[in-house]
């Protein structure tokens, strides 16, 4: 296994210790920023978050810039990001900091994206992500993260950036999803 598929696999090895950090009561204390306060528990998640997060950029970066670009790595980085990306939208509905139905729309799309690339790969075809798709992830994880901190610091001038970032994540995602199945409606139409 090649460096940019072990910092693929470093990726989903953060998400069950994100799960633990913001769901299990530590009482760690908080942290009063303005009028806000955030759970010390809930800063140390989104770090988490956005240090896993992060190794997106870095895998692809290395596997680019060395030719170690594989299929395995095809599947896996974008599998990474669903499965992070769908964890930190879980814990955001348990805890009340994101609407379930947009939460629904989000995971909805990743995982017909996911089915689409399971029947594609039966086919013999392995598709990267595109741009869309690129952006898409990017604008989900801005919006976790700002959600993660109590859309700090924002908050502090009482402006709704958390919210609105979730709203153009949705926007993406539905975006993204229709481009994603409009270019490759082929394997509806030609499969066995």
């Amino acid at each position: 296994m090649n460096l940019p598929n072990k910092i693929t696999v470093a990726r989903i090895m953060l998400i069950p210790l994100f799960l633990v950090v913001m769901l299990v009561p530590f009482h760690w204390g908080s942290i009063q920023i303005g009028t806000e306060s955030l759970p010390i528990s809930h800063l140390v998640g989104a770090l988490i978050f956005i240090v896993a997060s992060a190794t997106d950029w870095i895998d692809g970066y290395y596997a680019r810039k060395y030719q170690l670009v594989t299929n395995l790595g095809k599947f896996l980085d974008p599998l990474a990001d669903k499965l992070l990306v769908s964890a930190a939208l879980v814990v955001l509905v348990e805890l009340h900091y994101a609407p379930s139905w947009m939460v629904i729309v989000i995971i909805s799309r990743e995982f017909a994206v996911t089915g689409l690339r399971l029947v594609l790969a039966g086919e013999g075809e392995v598709v990267a992500a595109n741009m869309l798709g690129k952006i898409k992830t990017w604008t989900q994880i801005v919006a976790i993260s700002a959600l993660l901190l109590h859309n700090l610091p924002f908050s502090l001038i009482s402006f709704p950036f958390a919210d609105l970032a979730l709203w153009v994540a949705v926007i993406f995602t539905i975006w993204s999803g229709w481009d994603y199945f409009a270019k490759n409606k082929h394997a509806f139409l030609h499969s066995k």
